[in-house]
């Protein structure tokens, strides 16, 4: 076996280290936000966010065939016992640090000679996608949470959700970086050869 055929195994195992590395960081900095976001007094407008986000997330959990209800921010999933098991969405749980993080790396990832048409694709590939991020997270809390009981939902919700956000916005940056940010510069060289 070569060194190339070890390449995909060696880039798996450095992602993975750069996201266990980041993962403390990330969850330190959404207790920042949070504390931030209770001092400017957006706790309540975010709040007004989590019953449409509960509803999302009931449609998602009935596509996969889940019984699911929304009243407002509680949702009710019903485990395989038959047994509902409601939970409260938070202003602190709908994901808006995620978008935050989303935000300042659209910020410094969009430097350079890019396109409109890049940067809007870009900007609507990243939000539709931690959007989506999140309605999957929190899909898989409340199933965890019927399924398993509230301590491994807790659990998950605190680092497996952060663990999620970190994988798509590296993975979010990989594609926009090889398919969708093509330098103005290196386009405008290939246009005159």
């Amino acid at each position: 076996m070569t060194r190339r055929d070890n390449l995909p195994q060696m880039t798996v195992l450095a992602s993975l280290s750069l996201i266990l590395l980041a993962l403390p960081f990330v969850t330190t900095y959404n207790d920042l936000l949070t504390a931030w976001a209770m001092q400017l007094g957006v706790a309540q407008p975010l709040q007004a966010v989590s019953p449409l986000e509960a509803r999302m997330v009931v449609a998602l959990l009935t596509a996969f065939g889940f019984h699911a209800a929304a009243a407002g921010s509680i949702l009710v999933v019903w485990g395989s016992s038959g047994q509902p098991t409601d939970l409260f969405i938070s202003w602190n749980c709908i994901g808006w640090q995620s978008l935050v993080l989303l935000g300042v790396s659209l910020a410094v990832g969009l430097r350079g000679r890019y396109s409109a048409e890049a940067r809007a694709q870009v900007f609507l590939l990243g939000l539709l996608g931690t959007v989506l991020v999140n309605l999957v997270r929190v899909a898989l809390v409340c199933l965890l949470a019927a399924v398993a009981g509230r301590a491994p939902a807790i659990i998950f919700h605190d680092y497996g959700g952060t663990l999620m956000t970190v994988v798509w916005l590296f993975a979010f940056w990989v594609i926009a970086q090889r398919w969708l940010l093509v330098d103005s510069m290196s386009t405008e060289a290939a246009g005159a050869e």
